[in-house]
């Protein structure tokens, strides 16, 4: 339980810091949706091959598979066009809606009943996010909208198909490798809206090989040993996080208002992972 707890610790620090190379490239209008998309995922597949080739365990056929691929691809370029036209905090509030919902449903539909405490961790959790998001809330676009949709949900299920994975890195290095060829053709029809920078280049680099790539191979570590419910859950840390990022690396301001939804929602996560732990003890 410990190690479960500590990877995914490190796997949502890793996220937060993805969320902030990703607004400090797409905000600062530093590189094109479509060219970021293909540059992180690209690096993040080839940091991967690095870390299997030095293991010396190459393996003999091509891990992960084409729905996990599709879902991870559907993720990243919906997650970067939907920012063209949604703020930062609508676009975070639907993305991780989408998220609990898809990995809180699927997890009842395979015969997860959380127990009232769990519901209550859950609704703390996210009643926390919303008040820290609420204040920069905007009436969002119908299609910058549906696009952050489909991406929560293709995190989700990306995410739910994880926790089979026996091998993190391998499967995770054959999920971004088969994800590349995706990026390309859409890169490729997007030619007209190329904009890139060296700053754009280097911070879509950054997000794919660290904060993606190597990220990734520790959630997808961490998975196995959460429920649905709990894996859900956990990723409500990740705007906390990265509201103390952007705090740290742009210069935003601390708030009362932080400091409250950061406390409900680590409450809430907390409330949800002691349930859980009980319940696995009651059934011992």
């Amino acid at each position: 339980m410990l190690k479960t707890l500590l990877l995914t610790a490190l796997a949502m620090t890793a996220f937060a810091a993805n969320s902030v190379l990703c607004r400090m490239a797409l905000g600062h209008n530093a590189i094109d949706a479509a060219s970021f998309t293909l540059i992180r995922l690209t690096s993040g597949a080839l940091m991967l091959w690095l870390i299997v080739l030095a293991k010396n365990k190459m393996p003999a056929m091509l891990n992960g598979d084409w729905f996990s691929a599709g879902m991870l691809f559907l993720y990243a370029v919906m997650f970067s066009f939907a920012y063209i036209t949604l703020s930062a905090g609508t676009g975070a509030l639907i993305l991780f809606g989408a998220v609990q919902i898809t990995m809180i449903f699927a997890g009842i539909l395979a015969g997860e009943r959380p127990h009232f405490s769990t519901w209550f961790g859950i609704a703390l959790a996210m009643g926390g996010f919303i008040y820290l998001v609420s204040p920069g809330l905007s009436a969002p676009s119908p299609v910058g909208a549906t696009l952050m949709t489909v991406a929560g949900i293709s995190w989700g299920l990306y995410s739910l198909q994880g926790r089979r994975s026996t091998s993190a890195t391998a499967t995770t290095m054959g999920n971004f490798t088969r994800a590349v060829p995706f990026a390309t053709i859409t890169s490729l029809l997007s030619v007209t809206n190329l904009n890139l920078s060296m700053e754009g280049v280097m911070l879509a680099a950054l997000s794919g090989a660290i904060t993606s790539g190597i990220g990734y191979v520790i959630w997808y570590a961490a998975l196995p040993g959460l429920t649905a419910t709990n894996g859900a859950t956990v990723q409500l840390s990740v705007p906390v996080l990265a509201a103390l990022g952007g705090i740290y690396f742009l210069s935003e301001s601390f708030t009362l208002r932080l400091f409250m939804a950061s406390s409900a929602i680590l409450l809430g996560i907390g409330i949800v992972l002691w349930s859980t732990t009980q319940s696995c003890h009651q059934n011992d």
